[in-house]
């Protein structure tokens, strides 16, 4: 549930983020002009941002941060903008998910006569040992963070490599310097049923394993000083009297809560280092990944690397006639698009496969985790231009989880598969590397893997759940109804969208019949399309269309266990397991026919039609109505940018004749929902979707269907933006008397030909050139609008 502020709070706050984020600013200037200056890693982390502000690298395995809370919905990152005490510093957390979890192997450093091994409450930080501290001591930077903890006066900084996480902390001087490692901390309050268990090895080095529900994660902390005093707690045992169970000396320990302790005398700026290996294989991997990353204490060479690295990466899109406020979120922007896929293989290439037995990826990088829900939309066709050298790692994974577990997954993490979001969208992930030229896998048997899911449920062993939901009624009806499938609309929406890709590739690998296949099931999403409403409206099974929700109060109704709201309210966000539409109402879900929007300006009967339901789509009142409906985040009307289903929508107008309102609407989006500093996002950054959006719209480009090789023209924001490609080639696109007022293209030019259409391929792009728009402030309705302007669509041949 989203938090609610009051109107002075939030006043308060405003202030406060102002004066610091002025701070951080200033920091970032006095750091010179390389492009990782314009980064803020705190953007996000006010509000639903859900980001981490700690270090990690480009596509790695560790990402160390600092934790203020970790239970509900609000602390998804561990971190929030709001605290004013911390709890520690754990080496795992995802990039704006919304979903509750990791946290693991948190360390504090720690200062007093009294050694407390329960972290206490952001209310009381005294009673445990959470510390206060300041943003006005605080600092990040990619590869890098560091924090004054007020209550030890420690100064806590971290850095990164892959797989390891170094902390350095900067000691007063004290007989009773300590560091806490906290095994049973972690985000969220469902622990496994397996014990998590520690040892400690020698006078500096503890190794152990954190028992998660996502499987195991091994560890191995070692330490530059040796320990005075050691011992371990156990934190299941918890009284007033005397708080834990603390057991000195005492060199291992097994259980949920558990943690050990370690005490050194300090001088005065004493440094006490601690480099922390974790992996997903086992303790080995974890002793190896330690030594091959950091086998020394040099921290300053470790913070320059990742330093150098992140300035590779950003340097992919360098861009020109922006705004410093512009570049910090451009940039901030493109770190997070690069953050967001996590390795989980070792330093030896073994990783734990879905099947829970130990393979080796020979020759690529094995991604555990696929936020596909999210990241199918911008993140993955960003890389597909930005990251060339990842993208058939990607699929090669995916290919690695077909041979593992005998079935093609959906969104997943750490290779854990549960009823997730709805639809196939690992499906649009393969097709669209593929469809760009990116071929360095067995695409037969990746074929073979989507054609049998989307033809039959799974056989013992894979459980039921990984099939798609209500595949039966599917292909008996042609949708799923609403009477006996939880987010029955998109489901039948997003599943016609993954035919539509597994067609295409279909057609590229020379299979006629399926591609026909296919391609009629492609058009399932006709079938709730709703003439009178004017809406994808929820159908039963036994074809009739859900009741108007009219005068009466809405009611949940229930079919052998299968509970849904009895009537249709196109307003009505639901929650699960009752919801019809999938985070989102059925203004927001009526635009998801990604793969043919002239057959949904067919359907509202032409473009007028069309474009007057999107323009009212934009311009109606946000509120939704009565209260008790879930609430949402980043709104223009109807239109919510907070999330993903959203995301194309304002593009759709080049389809309709009308390229100069998704200038207007983007330029617009990037404008109000895309801000500096700490609360800058609009809502959950979704392992880089929400970025990749902005990156990319920024760009004046944006992938509307994934699984074509096409993007659709918007509306630059820069004066001129240079793609760094493959092969040394560079594409730049640039934006003649450009401003804010000046956000419609009067005129183009593609390499010094006119360019008079509203997409553009990927051939195009990635053969190197110069795209040129030359801009103004009042709408050229000719332009984009000649006959082949409007972008390919299944409707008309396409």
């Amino acid at each position: 549930m989203p938090l609610r502020f009051s109107t002075s709070f939030l006043r308060f706050k405003l202030a406060l983020v102002l004066a610091v984020f002025a701070h951080q600013v200033a920091f970032a200037q006095s750091s010179g002009q390389a492009l990782t200056s314009h980064v803020n890693p705190f953007l996000g982390t006010d509000f639903f941002g859900h980001t981490f502000p700690g270090p990690a690298l480009p596509y790695g395995m560790v990402h160390l941060s600092p934790d203020v809370g970790t239970d509900g919905w609000t602390y998804c990152a561990g971190y929030i903008y709001q605290s004013t005490s911390i709890i520690g510093f754990s080496h795992t957390h995802w990039s704006g998910v919304g979903m509750v979890n990791g946290g693991e192997v948190m360390l504090m450093p720690t200062v007093g006569n009294m050694l407390q091994v329960v972290p206490g409450t952001e209310e009381n930080p005294d009673s445990g040992y959470r510390s206060r501290y300041s943003h006005l001591e605080e600092e990040a930077s990619p590869g890098y963070y560091s924090v004054m903890l007020k209550d030890y006066d420690v100064k806590v900084e971290l850095t990164t490599t892959r797989r390891v996480g170094l902390h350095r902390y900067t000691f007063p001087k004290a007989a009773n310097s300590r560091v806490i490692l906290d095994l049973g901390h972690q985000i969220g309050s469902t622990y496994s049923e397996e014990n998590s268990e520690l040892s400690i090895v020698n006078n500096s080095r503890i190794e152990g394993v954190k028992t998660t529900q996502q499987g195991k994660l091994y560890f191995v902390a070692e330490f530059s000083k040796p320990f005075l005093y050691y011992g371990t707690f156990d934190a299941n045992y918890v009284t007033p009297e005397s708080g834990a169970s603390i057991f000195p000396y005492k060199s291992g320990e097994a259980g949920k809560k558990i943690g050990a302790f370690v005490q050194f005398e300090t001088d005065e700026k004493e440094q006490v280092l601690v480099k922390v290996g974790i992996s997903y294989v086992d303790l080995a991997g974890a002793r190896k990944n330690l030594e091959a990353e950091i086998p020394d204490w040099d921290f300053e060479q470790v913070r320059k690397a990742a330093s150098q690295v992140w300035e590779k990466e950003l340097s992919t899109i360098q861009i020109d006639g922006a705004s410093d406020n512009q570049k910090q979120i451009f940039y901030s922007a493109l770190y997070r698009s690069f953050l967001s896929q996590y390795i989980s293989q070792d330093v030896d290439g073994r990783y734990r496969g879905s099947d829970g037995k130990i393979h080796v990826a020979k020759g690529f990088d094995f991604y555990g985790s696929f936020s596909c829900w999210d990241t199918y939309r911008s993140q993955h066709p960003l890389l597909t231009l930005t990251a060339p050298e990842h993208v058939n790692d990607f699929i090669r994974s995916i290919e690695a989880k077909v041979d593992n577990f005998g079935w093609l997954p959906a969104q997943h993490f750490q290779g854990v598969f549960k009823e997730s979001m709805v639809g196939d969208h690992l499906i649009p992930v393969i097709v669209d590397a593929y469809m760009k030229g990116y071929r360095d896998y067995d695409i037969k048997k990746l074929y073979a893997a989507m054609r049998t899911k989307a033809l039959q449920n799974p056989q013992p062993p894979v459980p039921e759940y990984m099939g798609r939901a209500g595949l039966a009624y599917y292909l008996e009806l042609g949708y799923t109804p609403v009477d006996r499938v939880t987010e029955a609309v998109p489901n039948t929406l997003e599943l016609a969208y993954d035919d539509w890709c597994i067609a295409q590739l279909a057609l590229e690998l020379g299979k006629q019949d399926d591609y026909k296949l296919f391609m009629k099931r492609a058009g399932n999403y006709a079938k709730l399309w709703d003439k009178e409403t004017q809406f994808m409206r929820p159908r039963k099974a036994d074809g009739t269309w859900l009741e108007p929700l009219g005068s009466h109060e809405q009611e949940i109704e229930q079919y052998e266990g299968h509970h849904y709201y009895k009537y249709f309210d196109p307003l009505l966000v639901g929650r699960r397991p009752n919801r019809h539409y999938t985070e989102s109402n059925a203004w927001q879900y009526v635009w998801s026919v990604q793969h043919d929007p002239q057959g949904l300006i067919d359907l509202f009967g032409g473009n007028k039609a069309f474009t007057k339901k999107l323009d009212t789509f934009f311009e109606m009142s946000p509120l939704i109505t009565p209260p008790k409906y879930v609430g949402v985040v980043g709104t223009i009307g109807q239109y919510v940018h907070g999330n993903q289903p959203s995301h194309h929508v304002a593009y759709l107008y080049n389809y309709a004749g009308q390229p100069w309102k998704t200038q207007e609407r983007v330029r617009q989006i990037c404008e109000e929902l895309y801000r500096p500093g700490p609360g800058g996002l609009c809502g959950n950054e979704d392992m880089g979707s929400l970025s990749s959006w902005y990156v990319l719209s920024s760009l004046g480009i944006y992938a509307v269907t994934p699984g074509s090789p096409n993007y659709v023209i918007g509306s630059p924001l820069f004066g001129e933006a240079t793609l760094q490609l493959a092969g040394n080639k560079t594409f730049a696109i640039k934006a003649l008397n450009n401003s804010k007022d000046n956000k419609y293209i009067k005129s183009a030019t593609l390499n010094g030909a006119a360019f008079n259409r509203t997409w553009i391929t990927q051939d195009e792009i990635t053969a190197g050139g110069e795209l040129i728009f030359r801009m103004g402030p009042t709408p050229n309705e000719k332009w984009g609008t000649g006959r082949g302007a409007a972008p390919p669509s299944m409707s008309v041949g396409n």
